[in-house]
C-alpha cells in the first residue's frame, strides 16, 4: 500500500540494476534512461513505472485565489492576471514533462509479457494521468496541442505545430478517462487508482466541459454540451451504485471534520482516493499552511451557509452588521469547522486563538488537525483527493442542466450531505418557487425552469467543497469570473473599538484609528486594557469600507482595482518564448 511513497528510490534502484550489467563501458546503458528493450517487458515493470505518476494528482487544501478568500499576502498569477499585472513575457505554466513520462509507457508496450487484463490496468492508469493532464491544459490555456506519442527531436511537424482545437482535445481526454474506467480494476485499496476514481475524474471532466460549453456561448458550442453533460450524469450514477457511502455517525460537523483530519481514513467509505500519510514513514503533509498563514476565508463564502433550518442566512434581519459571534449562531455546522470560530485553539484545551483583522478576520481550520494524544498540531493526516461527496454534487448538478432532476434525486444526493450536516432538506419545488436573491446576482447566466434548485446545487458545492480546490475552475465553468473582480471583504466592525472574539464575552482585540488614539476603549476595566491586542488604521494594512466601521478590506482593491475582462480571463497566456519558439501557437482568446 505504500508503494507509491518509495517511486523515486525504486525508480533509480531500477535503473541501477540495469545499468550495472557486465559490458564494454561504452555499450552500458545511460544511468539516467530507462531503455524500453531492457525494462518495459513484465506487468511488474507497468506497476513500478506507474508508481511514478502518483505525484501528479493530489488532494486540494485551500481555494487560493478565488472569492472564497479575503486575502492572500503570497500572490498569485491570478490575482495578479486580475489586477492587470500578467503578460505573455511574465508568466509561467507550459510545462509537458510529464506528458512526455505518460507517453513513454504507452509508446513501449509491444515487448510486455503478461496477463492482457493486468496489462490494461496499467495502461488505463497511464490514460488516467493523461486524461488528468489534458484536463488541466484544457482549463488553463482553452485549445492545446494535442500529443499522443514521444515526440522525435527530429519531427519539426510535431515539435512546431499548431494547436488543436478544443473539441479534439476534450474528446480526447474523455476517451482516455473511458478506457481507464473500462479496464482499471475495481478493487484493491483506496490509496490507488481504480475503476471508481477513473469514473469520478471522467464525471468531474464531463461536468466542467459540458457546462463550460453551455455557459460560454462564445464557443459556439453549446449544441454539444449535453453529451458531456450526459456523461457526467451517468459516470457519476455508476460511481452511486459502487457501494460507497457518506460518513455519518450522527456527530454532523464533527463527521464532516473528520474527513480532513484524520490520521487513518482506511476504512472511510467516503474515500474513493485518499493520500496516505504517515508518522512511521516521516511523511507529512502541508496542512501546517492552511490555518493563519497568508490568507483568510472571506465574507462571501461565509454568507453562503445556510441556517440549520434551511433558511438563508442573507434573509435573516441585519444580516451584513452582525458581528464576529453573532454570524456563527444556528449555521450549518460545516461552517464552523471551516472557518475559524470563536473559542478555537490550536491546542487541544488551549487558550483560545484571537482572530486577526490584518486578514479579514476569518482564518481557514478546515485540515487543520489535532492530535488527541499529544494535544498539539499534526501533520500527518490523510488527506482526500476524491470523494463520494463530489459525486453526489456532479450528479446533481448534471441532472439539474439536462432537465431530468426531481426531488428523489434531490434527497439521494443534496439531501444527504445536508443531512450529514445537520441542516434541513432542500425542498426543489420551494426552491424554484422562490429562488434566493443572492445567489441569483452572483450567477446571473442561470435560468429556466430549475434555476432556484441549480442556485442552491451550487451553493451546497462551495459549501461541501469549500477550500478543497474546486471554486476557481467552477467560476470558470460557469462564467462567473466577474464575481473574482468584486474587492474581498473580511468582518463587519460597527465602529472603532475593542471586541470579543473568542466568544467568552471580554474583549480581546482593538481596532483604533492610530496610536495613542483610544477614546473609543474608554468604559473598558484597566486589566481587559491592558490584555487587548491592538490593530490600528493608520498601520494601513487594512481599511474599513465607511472609513470608521463596515466591513475590512484591503489597500490593493484601492491602488490596484480588479478588473475580469470577459473572455480574456477565462484563459492563462501561453509564455512568451513559447511563441517565438513556435509561431505556430496562438495566444487564447484576447492575449493576442
Amino acid at each position: 500500500m505504500k508503494t507509491k511513497y518509495y517511486i523515486h528510490i525504486l525508480f533509480f534502484l531500477i535503473i541501477g540494476v540495469l545499468a550495472g550489467c557486465k559490458k564494454d563501458f561504452l555499450d552500458r546503458i545511460p544511468e539516467t534512461t530507462i531503455t524500453p528493450n531492457q525494462f518495459f517487458k513484465t506487468t511488474a515493470d507497468l506497476e513500478t513505472y506507474t508508481n511514478g505518476f502518483y505525484g501528479m494528482f493530489g488532494p486540494g487544501t485551500n481555494d487560493l485565489f478565488s472569492d472564497n478568500i479575503s486575502v492572500n499576502l503570497g500572490g498569485s498569477e491570478l490575482d495578479n492576471m486580475i489586477r492587470g499585472k500578467i503578460n505573455p513575457a511574465n508568466v509561467g505554466g507550459w510545462k509537458w514533462e510529464n506528458l512526455r513520462r505518460i507517453n513513454y509507457l504507452l509508446n513501449n508496450l509491444q515487448q510486455v509479457q503478461g496477463d492482457p487484463a493486468t496489462i490494461k490496468h496499467f495502461v488505463g492508469i497511464a490514460r488516467f494521468y493523461r486524461g488528468i493532464f489534458y484536463f488541466n491544459m484544457i482549463a488553463r490555456y482553452g485549445d492545446v496541442p494535442y500529443y499522443s506519442t514521444v515526440l522525435n527531436p527530429d519531427d519539426q511537424a510535431q515539435l512546431y505545430k499548431a494547436k488543436d482545437p478544443r473539441t479534439l482535445v476534450a474528446d480526447s481526454v474523455k476517451a482516455d478517462l473511458e478506457y481507464a474506467a473500462a479496464n482499471v480494476i475495481a478493487t484493491g485499496t483506496n490509496t490507488r487508482i481504480t475503476k471508481w476514481a477513473a469514473l469520478s475524474v471522467l464525471s468531474r471532466f464531463c461536468l466542467f466541459e459540458g457546462t463550460f460549453r453551455k455557459y460560454h456561448d462564445e464557443l459556439g458550442l453549446q449544441s454539444t454540451a449535453n453529451t458531456f453533460l450526459q456523461r457526467a450524469e451517468s459516470a457519476s450514477k455508476e460511481v452511486m451504485a459502487g457501494g460507497f457511502s457518506i460518513y455519518n455517525t450522527g456527530k454532523k460537523g464533527e463527521d464532516y471534520q473528520k474527513l480532513f483530519t484524520s490520521q487513518d481514513l482506511s476504512g472511510n467509505k467516503e474515500m474513493i482516493f485518499y493520500d496516505d500519510y504517515d508518522k512511521a514513514l516521516n511523511r507529512a503533509n502541508s496542512t501546517h499552511y492552511v490555518f493563519d498563514w497568508q490568507w483568510a476565508l472571506s465574507k462571501s463564502l461565509i454568507d453562503t451557509y445556510l441556517m440549520t433550518d434551511g433558511t438563508a442566512f442573507t434573509s435573516t434581519a441585519n444580516w451584513d452588521k452582525k458581528n464576529y459571534a453573532e454570524i456563527f449562531n444556528n449555521r450549518d455546522p460545516r461552517m464552523a469547522v471551516t472557518i475559524m470560530p470563536p473559542g478555537f485553539s490550536t491546542t487541544l484545551g488551549g487558550i483560545p486563538n484571537k482572530t486577526r483583522p490584518t486578514f479579514g478576520g476569518y482564518p481557514q481550520i478546515k485540515f487543520y488537525a489535532i492530535d488527541p494524544t499529544t494535544k498539539v498540531y499534526t501533520e500527518f493526516t490523510d488527506l482526500p483527493i476524491l470523494r463520494y461527496a463530489e459525486v453526489l454534487l456532479i450528479n446533481a448538478e448534471a441532472r439539474a442542466e439536462l432537465g431530468l432532476l426531481n426531488q428523489t434525486d434531490i434527497d439521494n444526493t443534496i439531501n444527504v450531505l445536508r443531512n450529514r450536516a445537520g441542516v434541513a432538506p432542500l425542498s426543489m419545488a420551494a426552491a424554484n418557487a422562490a429562488p434566493d436573491a443572492v445567489l441569483a446576482a452572483m450567477y446571473p447566466q442561470v435560468n429556466g425552469a430549475n434555476k432556484g434548485v441549480l442556485l442552491e446545487i451550487r451553493r451546497e458545492r462551495n459549501v461541501e467543497l469549500a477550500c478543497e480546490g474546486f471554486r476557481f475552475t467552477d467560476l470558470l465553468r460557469w462564467k462567473a469570473g466577474k464575481l473574482l473582480e468584486k474587492p474581498t471583504q473580511g468582518m463587519y466592525l460597527a465602529k472603532l473599538g475593542a471586541y470579543d472574539v473568542t466568544g467568552d464575552g471580554v474583549e480581546d482585540i482593538a481596532v483604533l484609528q492610530a496610536p495613542g488614539q483610544e477614546t473609543p476603549l474608554d468604559g473598558l476595566p484597566a486589566d481587559v486594557k491592558a490584555k487587548l491586542v491592538k490593530y490600528y488604521l493608520s498601520d494601513n494594512s487594512f481599511y474599513l469600507s465607511n472609513g470608521t466601521s463596515g466591513f475590512i478590506m484591503f489597500p490593493e482593491n484601492l491602488s490596484s482595482p480588479r478588473s475580469f475582462i470577459d473572455p480574456k480571463y477565462y484563459y492563462f497566456p501561453i509564455p512568451m518564448q513559447q511563441i517565438l519558439l513556435n509561431p505556430q501557437l496562438k495566444q487564447p482568446t484576447g492575449w493576442q
